[in-house]
């Protein structure tokens, strides 16, 4: 395969995931088992998509996070009590992949809610086929889109999509992302989307900031990815969920995650800050990761939510 398609990077040599038994025996049995997310399937689907062919590790967490057990509770939830529970869901997931979270997100949906899953699009039909035979529910409110990260065809394709349904313009509830802050050379491209689909005409408006961001992140090389959450942060507002089981008398609420087995998984919400729907976003990917535009202004900067949660982790491990 070419080097060149970011689903085959050089020296590709990875294996199908391992079920992270420790924090989530009690999750999702009937997605974890399916035969579309089993070791053979992800087999097969990495020979011919990739790294979109992996289940990969944060996609466990975020499915128990959308669907959990009835002993377990969240904060916040993924289906809160804010405005957002007052409307129809219209979520959209990031690099979809093989679909184990868009299954998960599928099968919650009522009738009068959407889900678009989207990806490259030559992932789009591995996405497209996993969807339709792991999920029970029916699937005509799921829909799968070609969305490249920094694409803006791609973008304004299914912006003007959610324009023109019958019942008027569909604003966007929910986005979704899980393990998708890797490749160095991804990360501006995934921050512009990101901005991209949280302002109008995908947002509500640019004064009550309403689509909620959440993403499902495994911490694999903190350089590489901090300069991420640097610049993410100072366009969004986001913080760790937190967890706690009912069944347990002595549970205490702690951060989700954090007992997992290798590295920290973080599940983070957020939301746009209001004020930065008044910024410019820079065109120059450096620039965009280095903090210009944000604060209204082009000087270099960065914010220190991420770092400042990790050391809160780091704290708790060593408690």
């Amino acid at each position: 395969m070419s080097s060149t398609n970011v689903n085959f990077p050089e020296n590709l040599n990875i294996s199908p995931s391992a079920y992270p038994d420790r924090e989530l025996n009690s999750v999702s049995g009937a997605r974890r088992e399916h035969s579309v997310f089993g070791d053979v399937a992800q087999r097969e689907a990495i020979e011919k998509y990739g790294i979109a062919g992996r289940i990969w590790e944060a996609a466990y967490f975020l499915s128990r996070y959308i669907d959990p057990p009835s002993n377990v509770i969240f904060d916040p939830p993924f289906i809160g009590t804010s405005t957002i529970s007052c409307r129809n869901l219209v979520i959209l997931e990031l690099g979809s992949g093989a679909g184990m979270t868009s299954s998960c997100i599928a099968e919650i949906l009522n009738e009068q809610d959407m889900l678009i899953a989207t990806d490259l699009p030559d992932v789009c039909p591995l996405l497209e086929s996993n969807i339709r035979v792991s999920t029970t529910s029916a699937v005509s409110s799921v829909y799968v889109r070609p969305l490249a990260w920094g694409n803006e065809v791609h973008s304004a394709a299914i912006a003007s999509e959610l324009l023109t349904f019958p019942e008027g313009s569909v604003p966007l509830t929910h986005v979704v992302c899980s393990d998708l802050i890797y490749f160095p050379e991804l990360l501006a491209p995934l921050l512009r989307t990101l901005l991209q689909v949280t302002s109008p005409p995908f947002s509500p408006s640019t004064t009550n900031a309403t689509v909620n961001v959440v993403i499902s992140y495994k911490l694999r090389s903190l350089s590489k990815e901090t300069p991420f959450w640097s610049a993410f942060g100072l366009w969004f507002n986001f913080e760790p969920i937190l967890v706690k089981d009912t069944s347990s008398a002595d549970s205490q609420w702690q951060r989700f995650g954090a007992s997992a087995v290798y590295d920290p998984v973080f599940i983070f919400v957020g939301c746009r800050r209001p004020e930065s729907f008044s910024w410019t976003i820079p065109l120059d990917d450096s620039d965009l990761l280095g903090g210009k535009g944000a604060m209204g202004n082009d000087s270099m900067k960065s914010d220190d939510t991420f770092e400042t949660l990790l050391f809160m982790t780091m704290d708790d491990m060593n408690t």
